[in-house]
């Protein structure tokens, strides 16, 4: 009987110790995923603008300053040319 007993006893507690490392482990990976999360979106850059958007409103403003006159055809063409790349 206390062969037994010893035996019983051994296997609760390796039972209640893998069972307690078990939720620790869980515990430590959701506690450092929390981590991770925060991290990432603290050094993550600031999201920006397409550059279609910016180039669009910089080609109606040219527009805009060559049909006033500031600009002459010349100039607007340079600087939508400087714009697009081209």
């Amino acid at each position: 009987m206390g062969l037994l007993r010893m035996a019983t006893r051994t296997a609760v507690v390796a039972g209640t110790a893998t069972a307690v490392s078990g939720r620790v482990a869980r515990r430590q990976d959701a506690k450092f995923a929390e981590q991770d999360a925060q991290a990432q979106q603290q050094y993550a850059p600031p999201p920006q603008a397409p550059a279609e958007e910016d180039a669009t409103a910089q080609l109606q403003n040219l527009a805009a300053l060559n049909k006033q006159g500031v600009l002459t055809d010349e100039e607007f063409a340079a600087a939508k040319a400087k714009i697009l790349g081209i």
